[in-house]
């Protein structure tokens, strides 16, 4: 796990999306995995003004998101797949039918999840996946207590997963948030190839300590990243605060990337 310390957010999303133009550039079929919420809303943008630069073409790349909302159609503006194509998807070359997000309006869900996990195996899975970090330490929908080995399913949502999505999606209306979603798992996640993890803000201190410095365990999903062999976490100053090696994590990754 390489910990990139940031002085701002969009520091660290240039740096991420620098790291992904350059995995395109060399694998022009490269897989990605894909997140939703305001924290990898900068590295798309980023990501975006290199494909309008022409630096980088998607027109090959293959994506699958983690997670959607049940209940939700994909034509919904609070829904995932809506959020991708907004702030993605339209804004750069890449061909939609190679986009995949989970359906939340799937007539059995759990065949929808299995599904999917076959898609990704038959696109020779995932070589790098895109993470957010919640302020409890979950990743995509996996809240605390689910199995460090779980794989695509149906998953119901905490009250403080609830909160934080009518914040950022629902203009504050906690009950019009669904309750359950559909969910890669943890394991799914973590066959990754690569992994790259944004987190920013105080309100993230907290679970970047609990992800990077505390035991593996399925109260903190995103723990589970400590395993993985090529795991990045790019944080601003804010989210890095409470890590005790934070300044040796900080000139680390800053002898890798060439800083």
């Amino acid at each position: 796990m390489e910990i990139v310390i940031c002085k701002t957010k969009e520091e660290a999303s240039k740096l991420a999306a620098d790291m992904i133009t350059a995995a395109v550039k060399k694998n022009p079929k490269t897989v990605l995995g894909l997140a939703t919420g305001s924290t990898p809303v900068p590295m798309y943008t980023e990501m975006a003004k290199a494909v309008k630069a022409k630096k980088v073409s998607y027109k090959d790349v293959k994506t699958w998101n983690l997670d959607e909302y049940v209940g939700l159609p994909g034509t919904h503006d609070q829904s995932y797949r809506y959020f991708m194509n907004k702030n993605l998807f339209e804004k750069i070359d890449i061909k939609i039918s190679n986009t995949h997000v989970l359906n939340g309006m799937a007539k059995d869900p759990v065949k929808e999840c299995e599904k999917y996990e076959a898609q990704i195996k038959k696109a020779g899975g995932i070589d790098i996946q895109v993470l957010g970090i919640g302020s409890d330490g979950h990743i995509a929908f996996n809240e605390p207590g689910t199995s460090l080995k779980s794989r695509t399913g149906v998953v119901y949502l905490t009250p403080s997963t609830i909160k934080d999505n009518a914040r950022l999606f629902f203009k504050g209306k906690e009950d019009e948030v669904p309750t359950r979603a559909l969910s890669m798992g943890v394991g799914t996640i973590c066959e990754a190839k690569k992994i790259i993890l944004l987190a920013f803000g105080k309100n993230k201190a907290d679970a970047v300590k609990g992800m990077v410095e505390g035991g593996i365990s399925q109260f903190c999903t995103a723990s589970a990243l400590q395993e993985h062999n090529d795991a990045w976490i790019f944080c601003d100053e804010e989210s890095a605060s409470k890590l005790k090696l934070r300044n040796y994590y900080a000139w680390r990754s800053a002898t890798k990337l060439g800083l």
